[in-house]
């Protein structure tokens, strides 16, 4: 019987290092995965708050013999009526400085009115003809806030927040709903913008599935990154 039970205990060990191994297999290989570049040749990075510029000068020249890691690159500038990235003025300078196409993201919140959220943007991101079309990340449901928020009094306080930014940049925003917003609301389909869609290995289909960015996968790793980016990918063009 104690030979049997030792067998046993070393069968249990042997699957257990086993399942761990494919663990580790399997995240690794979701870390790491990106579309065919040879299918989607125009791939780029989005970076936010725990990215530094010297991440920015890493994905625009830390390729074989200074070669471009990526295309393009947005970072997130704004958050909501108040909240930023204190690094985004540098990690902008920083790639124009390298020549890299950057742009800029604004997270959407339908809890804050419409002219304290296009202030805290627009103060931080200035208007540049060189910089990409300005992106809206919506994510956040009015029915979550505080006081829940009608689908009526969100959609008109994003369209609000949409004419002042497009205004202020001179040209139209992206916007990229995520799934959950765009079957709460369905504005992604009807706002006759570029869209910016999200599903990790899979193309997208909520909204219509026309996209021109997709986040191909949410948390790619890059060896001399601290922190994963999210990965993407550009087809068409975003607008002007």
């Amino acid at each position: 019987m104690k030979g049997r039970g030792r067998a046993l205990r070393a069968i249990g060990i042997l699957l257990a290092a086993g399942l761990l191994s494919g663990a580790c297999a399997a995240w690794w290989h979701a870390a790491h995965w990106e579309p065919s570049a040879q299918s989607y040749p125009v791939q780029g990075a989005w970076i936010d708050s725990r990215h530094t510029a010297r991440d920015v000068l890493t994905l625009a020249e830390g390729g074989e013999g200074g070669k471009p890691l990526v295309r393009f690159v947005y970072a997130t500038a704004s958050i909501g009526a108040s909240a930023r990235n204190d690094r985004f003025a540098e990690e902008r300078e920083r790639a124009g400085r390298s020549g890299i196409p950057f742009g800029a993201v604004h997270q959407f919140d339908p809890c804050a009115p419409a002219d304290r959220q296009s202030a805290n943007f627009v103060t931080l991101v200035p208007r540049d003809a060189d910089m990409l079309p300005p992106a809206v990340r919506l994510d956040a449901l009015g029915s979550d806030c505080m006081r829940p928020v009608r689908a009526a009094e969100v959609e008109s306080e994003l369209v609000t927040f949409l004419n002042q930014i497009e205004a202020h940049g001179g040209r139209r925003a992206v916007l990229a709903p995520t799934a959950q917003f765009e079957a709460a609301y369905g504005f992604g389909a009807r706002s006759q913008r570029a869209l910016w869609l999200a599903q990790d290995r899979e193309e997208p289909a909520y909204a219509g599935g026309d996209w021109t960015i997709w986040t191909a996968n949410t948390a790619y790793s890059l060896p001399d990154l601290d922190e994963p980016v999210g990965w993407l990918v550009m087809r068409g063009e975003t607008g002007g």
